[in-house]
């Protein structure tokens, strides 16, 4: 198999509450040359948003546990650093969040779950490569 390269670089922030999964796509996103940091929920992600340490995306799973999805996560950390690009994965994305504005606002920033390392590759570099930040 060929190896995924990718010209884009920084520090993703990996938001998911499966520590399996969060475990998968850390090690992908290393294999990618990236940098990460990774929360277990929406609380631990917001400390490390609130702190000085430099975040180029969040990828935050929409469905989590602890009273806050990954699409208000990625609002709020939208207001705590202007600008800061956001990805979204799930494996669920239906029944009540499919009328959320704010899903319909994302689409184009979701990644579904489950997905290969060429994928996410693809579009964690589209993202990060983009000159605006995603809603």
């Amino acid at each position: 198999m060929e190896p995924v390269r990718t010209s884009a670089s920084g520090t993703i922030l990996v938001v998911d509450d499966n520590t399996d999964v969060r475990t998968v796509v850390v090690a992908q996103l290393h294999s990618l040359g990236f940098s990460v940091v990774e929360a277990g929920d929406a609380v631990a992600a917001l400390k490390i948003l609130k702190g000085s340490q430099p975040i180029d995306l969040l990828f935050t799973d929409v469905i989590m546990p602890g009273g806050m999805t990954g699409l208000e996560l990625g609002r709020h950390a939208q207001t705590i650093r202007s600008g800061l690009k956001v990805l979204y994965t799930s494996g669920f994305v239906e029944a009540p969040l499919q009328n959320s504005e704010q899903l319909a606002a994302a689409q184009g920033n979701m990644l579904t779950k489950p997905y290969r390392l060429k994928e996410l590759a693809r579009k964690v570099k589209g993202i990060l490569l983009s000159e605006t930040a995603s809603d």
